[in-house]
C-alpha cells in the first residue's frame, strides 16, 4: 500500500513538474522570440561600442531573459543577453519601448565587462539620423 501511494504521489509530482516546465518554456520561447528580442539582438549586433570592446557580434545566447509588457499600442521591454563576441562574452541589459505601431525601439542599453557596466546608449538618447546621400 505504501509503494502505491509513494507512485501516486510520484507520478502528479512528474505532472505538475512537466506542465509547470511546459509554461516556463512557453515563456522563454515567447520572449526570446519576440519582436522586442529581435530589436535588441540588431541593435547589439551594430552597436560599434560593443563590437569595439568584444569583437564582431557571432551569435546569442540561448536564453533571454527579462520582460515584454504591452498594452493597446504602448509597450515597455527590458531583456538580458548573453552576447558571444569574437574576442570575448559578454551580458547584455536592453530597455525598449513600443509606441503607436512604431515598432521596438532602443532607449537604454548596456553590458556587463569585468564586473562593471558598460553603458551603450544613455537613456533617451535620441537615435542617429541618417546622414543624406550626396
Amino acid at each position: 500500500i505504501v509503494f502505491l501511494i509513494l507512485g501516486i504521489v510520484a507520478v502528479l509530482a512528474l505532472i505538475v513538474v512537466l506542465f509547470v516546465g511546459a509554461i516556463v518554456g512557453f515563456v522563454f520561447y515567447t520572449i526570446g522570440n519576440s519582436d522586442a528580442a529581435e530589436a535588441a539582438r540588431v541593435y547589439l549586433r551594430t552597436n560599434e561600442k560593443l563590437k569595439s570592446d568584444i569583437g564582431e557580434v557571432k551569435e546569442f545566447g540561448w536564453f533571454v531573459t527579462g520582460q515584454v509588457n504591452y498594452q493597446n499600442a504602448v509597450g515597455e521591454a527590458t531583456l538580458h543577453l548573453k552576447v558571444f563576441g569574437e574576442k570575448k562574452t559578454v551580458n547584455a541589459t536592453v530597455a525598449l519601448s513600443y509606441r503607436s505601431n512604431r515598432g521596438w525601439r532602443v532607449t537604454d542599453a548596456s553590458y556587463d565587462r569585468d564586473g562593471q557596466t558598460v553603458e551603450l546608449k544613455q537613456p533617451y538618447e535620441p537615435d542617429a539620423l541618417p546622414t543624406p546621400s550626396p
